[in-house]
Parts: structure tokens; C-alpha cells; sequence
């Protein structure tokens, strides 16, 4: 049977959701207006004509697919088999890379126009695009005449290559979560092929056997790219495309005497990763492959270090100009929200990235978000290019920053509580928050106790919550969870209305925390979890603001190793880190990453999180002598003193709260000003205002 390419795409996307879809978000997700999707579905319903499949198109609802399961999995197949099927441009030159990264000799242009279903013409345009791609990591298209076409680089830069071309296309958490069946269109499955998806539940078991179980306190982004880069490198390595015999984990100049290095550590882990991967059949990890895996977990250590999510403090400045900008425009106290900051902050942080890398921004909500939230949309549009006058911020990039402020909006109303359930999202943290909102809106019952990531779901306590409900497919079984879109539509309440009545598990458990019969127990254990929590807080608020101090450096702090060094080791002298020059080192890496100078100021804030900290600190120190720095495309900056922020790798989430907390506060002028003047009992007073009105509003969430 043939489909045609935008009949497919449309099945593909209604299969895909499982759910209603607007007209909009349908032609958001095909890249054509809404009109054409109409005129397509005409198509798309004699096609469904023979195959007990029904299109069902509900006024003010949206439209879905009507069928028992094995009329659906038919459907499926039809669409699947599809391959004849145009691509369009994007997807084309996609599918091109694939095939030039998964063969080993040169290809002729003309087998790859046949391949496409294309002409050589076009082929040889679409190279021209892709080679200044590649070009990015470290790859060369090579075309010669007689002698095709091919990608020359280092495996490390292949492998690379092939990470930055599935997140063109593929969400990373829907690659991973999504285990059961193969996706419907033929480049997500050549994706998947390469990025060894077969490979990944493997990998992770391999992970989490490790001793130190240290995968676990990996954040979602950091795991989960770590994850997929293990995988395309298990894929290569079965493939007999192994990682060069120079590779190798730096050794450190300096390693710390407690624990060994960084790179001492990552380079023991391998070799038991390395071990287990070995026992999978036909792979076989050497001593380059190791050092290559070595390489990998370093650098997820490294990136997972950061103390605060606002590391950036240039970034936090954007994130406080924007808020600062919408809240004007629309009257709305988004300043109090505390959720906002940090959201906006993590979102905006992978934006920035996407967008330098040129990547293309899908938002299938756009049309759906501009109707529903259209005088913020253009608040939040006019504060973007405000707030980030160097960067093309697209309107798919709003959407998704609208998402933030509407979430904000329903939780400055303060709706009420009840069964406990977790939330689980891919699309950044401003879709579950806003999901969280709405379900506070529609469903005051439930409460929403946790946000957690695709792999945290599949490892929690049945007893943590009533019910899960995310925005994607789960690794678990479908009677444990409700899937449904970010925005929660009137069906999809619906739907979740009937679904907790319907799950007698969920209202015992439910009764329980009411106090009436059941599990009087649970309940118990349930208020005094809560106790505990805001015990952990208070403690960290009293014991960082209590052992507050400014400290003068003396001569010996001539440069920024210097100051450092000597900070670290007052600290040790404390009983506060067991391993100074380790995390002096650490800090001097961040900083090599990026100034962390608060913008306008002669201040900077440095942190870091580490096995070699024992305790989470606060100190001030002052600079006899300013130590000159320099500055990316900036004038040279002028050190006269530092936060010094430490806190042990090992952080509950209430700690890490707090010290996020205070990040925030560096960038209030009130503050800054506070420490620039460097009165210690003054600026100890500020802290624990802030703090203590921080603890009172997490009372009254708890």
C-alpha cells in the first residue's frame, strides 16, 4: 500500500502521541499551517478506510485515532513499511549522514541518490550543507570523482559527530525510555541503530553494578548523555571501529593525596565498566576503549560538580532581567518565584547551547501556547530580546519560555492538595511545572510530591507515591502510570479522573495519608518524611550562616592559584576538606571554563562540590593586592575578593536547595553592595533574613 509522505508523517505523529492532537500542534510537528493539515486529513481518512481504524476529529478537543489494539499495531505496520516515502529536506540530509557514518567505504553520489529517491544534483547540494557540519567536530566530507564520498576523522570525533546528529533529531530521554517497539519512521530507526539503542539497558545495568553506585547521584542530563555516548561507542566498538591506541585519560601534574585523582578515579571505574560490557557478546573493551570510556566518566564527573545551578552568573543576570522584564509588562509577582529563577536558569542553559550549535528548535505546543497565552507570549518575546540581545531567540524557543511564566502564574494561586503523585517530563523543567499547574487547576485532589527523570521513575519506591503520570512512554508497565501532553487537556483530565478512581492501589494509599483506614503507618511515616526534610533545611541554613566569616589573604595570595590554594587550606585547617588541592584544582577548572566574576564587579563565586569536602561552607576573602583577570571579548577583570562555596559530593536535595538560594542572592545589588563592603555581621544578618524567609516558604509547601 503507499502512503504518501505527509499521510504517513500525520499517522506517524497521531500514533506516536497516543492522545488528541490539535490541528496546530499537527502542523507544528509536519513544519505546515493548519489549513494544509486539513486538507491532508481527508487522505489520511481513506486510507483508515479499510483498517478498522477511525479518525475521530472533536471540535475544541483535537483529533486522534479510534481502534482496539491489533487494528492499531496494523496501522502501525502500513506506516512503518512506508519507506518508499519522500523525506523532507531536513530529514534527507539526516538520513544521508547516517548512511555515510555507518558505512566503511567511499559512496558513489549516485547510490546515494538512489538510496533517497533523488537526483545527483541534489545530493551534491545537500553534501555542500553538510560539510561545513561536520566541520564543527572535527569530521571531513572527502568527494572526489571516481572515488564517491566519505567522512574522515578520529573515531572519538566520529562518534561525536554521530551524539550531535541524534539530538538534531531525537529527544534524549524519549530515546531512551522509548524500549518497547521500534519508532514508526525510517530515520528515527536509523538513528536508534546508531546510536545502539539494543545496547542500553546493558549499559545501564553496567552502571548501576558498579560498586560506588555512583551513577545514581548523576543529575538527568548529565546520565543521560553519558548514558547514549556509551552506547554509540558499544555500537562502534561491535562494529570493529574501536577508539585509537593513543587514546588515553590525562594524568594529573598534581594528583591530591586523599582518594586519588579525578582522572585516577574515572580510569578505575572504567576498567570495571569495562569488565562488565566485556562479558556482552562480540564486544570486547581493550586498553584504548577503556581509556576512551575513562574519558567519558571524567568529563560526567566534571560537568556533574557544579554546586549551584546558576554557575553562570552572566546567565543569571539574563534569567533575572527576564523575569524582571515580563513581571513589569504584565503586573504579575513572578520575582517571588522562587521555581521560576531556577527553571528558567536550567532551561535557558541548554537553549543557549542548542542554538550555538545551530541546531533546529522543535516546539509541536507553538500554535497551542500563542492561543492560549497570547498576550504573554508577546510579553515574554519583547523581554527575550531584551534580556538576550546576542542571540536569536526563535519563537519555538518562547513557547517554551511561556511555559515557565504560565506555570508560574497557576502556582502563584495556591490551589489546594491531595493524592500523591510524580511527575515525569522531558521537555525541560517548565513543561512538568506548568503540567503541575494545570493539574492543580483540574485536579485540586492530587499533589504532586516529586519531579523526577525517565530513569528515577523506574527505580522508585512504590510507596514514595499514589500514581506517576508523565508526558512520555515509560520503561514500566502500562497499568502504573498515565501517559498525557504537558499542557493537560480537558480529555486527558478526564482521562486521569477515571484513572485514579479506577486504580484501587492509589486510593488506599490515599486514605492512608488522610488518616482514615488502611495504612495508618504509611501516613505517619509520610508527615514525619516531611519533618525531616525541613529539619535537614533548617540545619543547612543554621550551620552555613552560622560559620559565615570574611577573611583577609595576606601577600602570599599573589595570583589566583595562589589565593585559591591558600583558601582551600584555611578550610582544611577547619576540618572542612580533607584533600586540599584537589579541590583548589577543581576550582580552577570551573574557572577555566568560564569566568565566574559577577558582571560589573571586582567579586566572583567560587564552587564546587567534591569527595574531598566534608562540609558545606560559606566564607568571604579579601585580597590584600587585586589579581588582574582575563576576560573572554571583556576587558580585563579586577579580583579584589571572593565567595568561596563548598559542599560535599554527596548533597541531599534540601542542602543543595539552600546553597542555590544563596547564588540567587549574589545577584540583588542590595547584596553585592553588602559584600563589597565587606562588613561581616551585616552581610551574615542579609543571609539569614533571606534564608529564614526561604524556610517559611518551604513550610508552607511541605
Amino acid at each position: 500500500m503507499s502512503v504518501s509522505n505527509r499521510t504517513r508523517r500525520i499517522l506517524e505523529l497521531l500514533l506516536r502521541s497516543g492522545r488528541e492532537m490539535t490541528a496546530a500542534e499537527l502542523a507544528a510537528g509536519l513544519q505546515v499551517s493548519s489549513r494544509t493539515v486539513h486538507r491532508e486529513l481527508a487522505a489520511v481518512e481513506d486510507l483508515l478506510a479499510g483498517q478498522a481504524v477511525s479518525l475521530v476529529k472533536k471540535s475544541g478537543s483535537g483529533i486522534a485515532l479510534h481502534g482496539d489494539e491489533a487494528a492499531l499495531a496494523r496501522l502501525h505496520d502500513i506506516v512503518t513499511a512506508s519507506e518508499e516515502a519522500e523525506f523532507s529536506p531536513d530529514e534527507r540530509q539526516i538520513y544521508l549522514l547516517c548512511l555515510l557514518l555507518r558505512e566503511r567505504e567511499p559512496v558513489k553520489q549516485f547510490a546515494l541518490a538512489h538510496e533517497l529517491k533523488v537526483t545527483v544534483q541534489t545530493i551534491g547540494s545537500d553534501l555542500e550543507e553538510l560539510a561545513g557540519w561536520v566541520e564543527r567536530y572535527g569530521v571531513l566530507l572527502i568527494r572526489r570523482r571516481g572515488y564517491g564520498v566519505e567522512l574522515s576523522g578520529g573515531e572519538a570525533e566520529l562518534r561525536e559527530t554521530i551524539r550531535q546528529l541524534i539530538k538534531l533529531r531525537l529527544d534524549d530521554a524519549e530515546l531512551i525510555a522509548s524500549r518497547s517497539q521500534p519508532p514508526p519512521h525510517p530515520l528515527d530507526r536509523m538513528l536508534l541503530d546508531l546510536a545502539g539503542h539494543d545496547d542500553m539497558a546493558d549499559i545501564e545495568s553496567a552502571l548501576w553494578s558498579l560498586e560506588s553506585r555512583w551513577a545514581g547521584n548523576l543529575n538527568e542530563q548529565v546520565y543521560t548523555d553519558l548514558l547514549i555516548r556509551l552506547s554509540i561507542a558499544l555500537h562502534r566498538i561491535r562494529q570493529g571501529r574501536t577508539a585509537p591506541s593513543a587514546a588515553g585519560a590525562p594524568v594529573p601534574s598534581h594528583p591530591p593525596p586523599h582518594g586519588g585523582s579525578p582522572a585516577q578515579r574515572a580510569a578505575d571505574e572504567a576498567a570495571k565498566l569495562a569488565e562488565l560490557l566485556s562479558g556482552r557478546p562480540g564486544v570486547a573493551v581493550g586498553p584504548a576503549e577503556t581509556a576512551y570510556i575513562a574519558e567519558l566518566l571524567q568529563d560526567a564527573h566534571g560537568k556533574d560538580m557544579a554546586l549551584l545551578p546558576g554557575d553562570d552568573l552572566a546567565l543569571a543576570d539574563a534569567v533575572r532581567q527576564l523575569i524582571r522584564s515580563v513581571q513589569a509588562s504584565s503586573g504579575m509577582d513572578y520575582e517571588e518565584d522562587r521555581s521560576l529563577r531556577d527553571g528558567l536558569f536550567e532551561h535557558l542553559k541548554q537553549a543557549i547551547q542548542r542554538l550555538g550549535d545551530g541546531q533546529r528548535i522543535r516546539n509541536p505546543l507553538l500554535e497551542q501556547i500563542r492561543r492560549d497565552y497570547g498576550g504573554l507570549f508577546a510579553a515574554v518575546r519583547e523581554a527575550a530580546d531584551l534580556a538576550l540581545p546576542h542571540l536569536a531567540v526563535p519563537d519555538e524557543e518562547v513557547g517554551f519560555l511561556v511555559m515557565h511564566f504560565g506555570a508560574s502564574q497557576e502556582r502563584l494561586k495556591q490551589l489546594q492538595r491531595g493524592v500523591r503523585a510524580i511527575l515525569v517530563c522531558t521537555s525541560g523543567i517548565g513543561s512538568s511545572k506548568l503540567l503541575q499547574m494545570r493539574l492543580r487547576k483540574e485536579l485540586p485532589q492530587i499533589e504532586v510530591a516529586d519531579r523526577v527523570s525517565w530513569y528515577e521513575a523506574a527505580r522508585l519506591d512504590e510507596d514514595a507515591y499514589d500514581l506517576i503520570i508523565s508526558t512520555i512512554d515509560l520503561p514500566l508497565d502500562a497499568g502504573h502510570y498515565i501517559k498525557v501532553s504537558p499542557l493537560l487537556t480537558q480529555a486527558e483530565a478526564d482521562r486521569l479522573r477515571s484513572f485514579v478512581r479506577e486504580a484501587p492501589w492509589g486510593r488506599e494509599r490515599a486514605a492512608a495519608r488522610r488518616g482514615d483506614v488502611g495504612y495508618p503507618a504509611a501516613a505517619a511515616a509520610d508527615a514525619f518524611a516531611r519533618l525531616q526534610r525541613l529539619q535537614t533545611t533548617l540545619g543547612e541554613i543554621v550551620s552555613i550562616v552560622g560559620g559565615f566569616r570574611t577573611i583577609e589573604l595576606g601577600e602570599e595570595a599573589s595570583d589566583l592559584f595562589a589565593a585559591l590554594d591558600v583558601a582551600c587550606r584555611q578550610e582544611e585547617a577547619l576540618g572542612l576538606v580533607n584533600g586540599a588541592a584537589a579541590v583548589r584544582d577543581r576550582l580552577l577548572g570551573r574557572e577555566a571554563q568560564g569566568s565566574q566574576i559577577i558582571p560589573g564587579t571586582g567579586l566572583a563565586l567560587f564552587h564546587t562540590r567534591a569527595p574531598e569536602i566534608l562540609g558545606s561552607t560559606l566564607k568571604l576573602y579579601r585580597l590584600r593586592h587585586p589579581i588582574a583577570l582575563p576576560q573572554e571579548g571583556e576587558p580585563t577583570a579586577q579580583l579584589d575578593r571572593f565567595l568561596l562555596m563548598l559542599a560535599p559530593r554527596a548533597l541531599t536535595r534540601e542542602s543543595l536547595e539552600v546553597l542555590s538560594e544563596i547564588s540567587a542572592m549574589l545577584l540583588d545589588e542590595e547584596t553585592v553592595a553588602l559584600l563589597e563592603a565587606g562588613d561581616e555581621a551585616a552581610i551574615r544578618e542579609r543571609l539569614a533574613g533571606n534564608l529564614r524567609n526561604f524556610f517559611y516558604t518551604k513550610t508552607e509547601s511541605e
